[in-house]
């Protein structure tokens, strides 16, 4: 019962992004910040990743990874913003959905510094990439504050997941970071 409502809610949550979809109406950028992260599937699975991972994980490291995931993409963003480039930016994206794919498949509990670096690392290249792909005419804080809000409710969807379905559905919060690995594998060939 409690899968069906979170199905539901994501459903219900997602369904607005539909209306997103004609451009050049949103000077504000907030609808074009919001969808980013949505649509594009490298960062729908990194993101989603961050909340199944910090669920699996006890004491401060729940909340700390994704607040470190979050104030970092907002520092790349604004890197981005200011267009600075950063070296295998893509690379980096693609190795953070393998990454945190494999992290959620092992449930790895790695030693706080070890983690919040990677978070971080991985969170500038997502957040340097949404920077560099402000609409022309949007807001940039405008923006900012979608990517955020966004970023934000994916990884509580992928928290709540792993936090709120029975314990014997534990083996497919593992599978989905395992597939969630493969396609970061195959961002990384591709």
């Amino acid at each position: 019962m409690n899968l069906r409502k979170s199905l539901y809610a994501l459903a219900l949550f997602l369904t607005p992004a539909v209306a997103f979809a004609h451009t050049g109406h949103d000077h504000a950028g907030l609808m074009a910040g919001l969808a980013h992260p949505l649509f594009g599937l490298d960062h729908l699975l990194a993101m989603l990743a961050v909340g199944l991972w910090a669920a699996q994980q006890s004491g401060a490291a729940r909340w700390a990874l994704p607040l470190t995931f979050v104030a970092s993409m907002l520092l790349g963003g604004l890197l981005g913003f200011a267009s600075v480039q950063i070296p295998l930016m893509e690379t980096g994206i693609a190795g953070s959905v393998l990454a945190f794919g494999l992290l959620v498949a092992v449930a790895a509990r790695l030693p706080m510094v070890v983690a919040l670096s990677l978070t971080s690392l991985f969170a500038l290249t997502h957040g340097v990439a949404h920077g560099l792909e402000l609409p022309e005419l949007a807001s940039p804080w405008g923006y900012a504050v979608g990517f955020v809000i966004a970023t934000a409710v994916l990884h509580a969807i992928g928290y709540a997941l792993v936090r709120y379905l029975p314990q014997a559905a534990a083996p497919l919060v593992r599978l989905a970071g395992g597939a969630s690995a493969i396609t970061g594998a195959w961002l990384l060939a591709g």
